[in-house]
C-alpha cells in the first residue's frame, strides 16, 4: 500500500479521535454494519478528494468495509489532521496521500496519486479530482462511473461543465440533499467558522460588528450564530432575494463598501472571487479580522492586500498582519483558506454524520446505477434523503407522525375541492 503522511508515529493519537468521532455518527455506523454484510463496493477502486477529518476518516472506514480498495487524498492543503492520517494507514489500512500545510506542488501530486489507481468512482470536495479527469488526466475519464460532490463551489463547477456539454460521467451533487445542505451548511459551517475565529484570536464577539458576505446556507448558518453570541450582523449580498431574507432576519444588508467602515470581523461565505478587494482594506478599522470560509481561497484578494501593505508579519498562529500604509492594521486568519477547517476541527461529527451518510448511499447509487446514467449532475434520490433523515431521527430518540391512508389519497388527489 503506497501512502504519503507527515508521520506515521501519530497513529495512536489519531486513532483515538477517529474513534471518537464515531461515536456521534451513528447514521454512518448504520450504514457501515450493513456495508459489511452486503459488500457493494467489492472490486471497485475508489479515490476520494476530502477533508482528511476524524469523520472523513469514519467515512473512509464505511466505504471499505463495503469493499473498496480506497484511496484518500486532500481537498485543502490546511485541513489535513495529520494524526488522523497516519491512523487511517497504520491502523486502517488505507492509502493516504497528504500532509498539512503542504506546498501547491505536493497538493497536485497527492490529487494525481489518487488517480493512479484508476478509479471507478471518485468522490469531490470542490471538484479538484474531477477537474483532473477533465484536463490533465483525461485518459482515465471513460473507466470513471462516476462521482460524487459535496459542497456547493464543486457543484457550480460540475454543472457548468454539464452545461457545455464537456462533463465525461454522472456526478451526483451529495451537497444539494437537503439532508447536506440544510444541516452542514447551515449548522456545521456556522458553527466551525466562529470555532475557527475564536480559536485563531480568542477574541469576543459579544459587542462586535461581524460582516458576513453571503447570506448562502453557510452564511445564514454564521450569521445565526454571530447573532446568538451577541455581535452585531451586517450582510452584504448580491442576490435581491436572499438581501430581502437577511433584513427579515433582523440583519442590517448593505454593500460590502459602507460595511467595511464599520465592521470588527469580516467572513466571506460567496463561493466567488475577489469579494474583500483593497479598496475595502483600506477603509476597514486598525485590527480588523477577516477571514474566508467559502470553499477556495480566492474570496479575500490578498495579492491586492499585499501591494497597499508596507509590512506584513505573523502574530499568532493562523493570523498574518498587514500593516497599511495609513498605520492601520489588518488580520487575515488561515491564509485566507478556510477558516473553519485551518484554524479549527470542521464540522462537528454529529453534522458530518449526516454529509458522510449521503455520500456512502450515492456512492452505492452510483456503483448500482452508472450503466443507465447519463452524463449529467443528477441530485440525490429523494428516497436516499428520506432515509438519512428517518435514520438521523431514530438516533436522536425522536418520533413523528406518519400519514394515514386517508390523508395520502387526498394529498395525490385533485378532484377534491375545498
Amino acid at each position: 500500500m503506497k501512502f504519503d503522511v507527515k508521520d506515521i508515529k501519530l497513529a495512536p493519537q489519531g486513532k483515538k479521535r477517529i474513534e471518537w468521532a464515531e461515536q456521534f455518527m451513528p447514521v454512518l455506523r448504520i450504514i457501515r454494519e450493513r456495508f459489511i454484510k452486503e459488500k457493494p463496493f467489492k472490486g471497485v477502486r475508489m479515490s476520494a478528494c476530502l477533508h482528511v477529518t476524524t469523520e472523513t476518516a469514519n467515512l473512509m472506514r464505511t466505504l471499505k468495509a463495503g469493499g473498496a480498495q480506497v484511496i484518500l487524498v486532500p481537498s485543502n492543503p490546511l485541513s489535513t489532521q495529520d494524526d488522523v492520517a497516519s491512523s487511517l494507514v497504520k491502523d486502517y489500512g488505507i492509502s493516504v496521500h497528504a500532509k498539512f500545510g503542504e506546498d501547491r506542488t505536493t497538493y497536485y501530486k497527492h490529487l494525481n496519486a489518487g488517480l493512479d489507481q484508476k478509479p471507478h468512482i471518485t468522490m469531490d470536495d470542490g471538484a479538484d479530482l474531477v477537474s483532473l479527469l477533465h484536463s490533465k488526466r483525461k485518459a482515465l475519464a471513460p473507466k470513471v462511473w462516476g462521482s460524487t460532490e459535496e459542497t456547493t463551489t464543486g457543484v457550480i463547477r460540475l454543472k457548468s461543465l454539464a452545461k457545455e456539454g464537456l462533463l465525461k460521467f454522472p456526478v451526483v451533487a451529495v451537497n444539494d440533499a437537503k439532508t447536506k445542505h440544510f444541516f452542514d451548511n447551515r449548522y456545521g459551517t456556522g458553527q466551525s467558522t466562529l470555532d475557527g475565529i475564536i480559536r485563531a484570536t480568542n477574541v469576543l464577539l459579544a459587542g462586535k460588528s461581524v460582516v458576513i458576505a453571503g447570506y448562502g446556507w453557510c452564511g445564514r448558518g454564521a450569521a445565526m450564530r454571530a447573532d446568538g453570541m451577541g455581535a452585531k450582523v451586517i450582510v452584504t449580498e448580491v442576490d435581491h432575494t436572499k438581501a430581502i431574507e437577511a433584513a427579515m432576519d433582523g440583519f442590517d444588508v448593505m454593500p460590502i463598501a459602507e460595511a467595511s467602515k464599520l465592521g470588527d470581523i469580516f467572513v466571506t461565505l460567496t463561493g466567488d472571487i475577489n469579494v474583500i478587494r483593497p479598496e475595502h482594506f483600506r477603509k476597514m478599522k486598525d485590527g480588523a479580522i477577516v477571514c474566508n470560509s467559502g470553499h477556495f481561497d480566492v474570496e479575500l484578494d490578498l495579492k491586492g492586500l499585499k501591494k497597499i501593505a508596507k509590512s506584513v508579519k505573523i502574530v499568532r498562529d493562523f493570523v498574518e498582519q498587514y500593516t497599511l500604509k495609513s498605520g492601520r492594521r489588518i488580520n487575515i486568519l488561515a491564509e485566507g483558506r478556510l477558516v473553519n477547517l485551518a484554524a479549527a476541527e470542521g464540522h462537528p461529527a454529529s453534522v458530518m454524520d449526516m454529509s458522510f451518510a449521503n455520500q456512502s448511499l450515492s456512492a452505492e447509487y452510483v456503483t448500482k446505477n452508472y450503466k443507465k446514467l447519463k452524463k449529467q449532475v443528477y441530485p440525490v434520490p429523494e428516497k436516499i434523503d428520506e432515509k438519512i433523515a428517518d435514520l438521523k431521527l431514530q438516533s436522536m430518540g425522536i418520533k413523528i407522525d406518519r400519514l394515514t391512508p386517508e390523508q395520502k389519497a387526498y394529498l395525490a388527489a385533485w378532484e377534491i375541492g375545498t
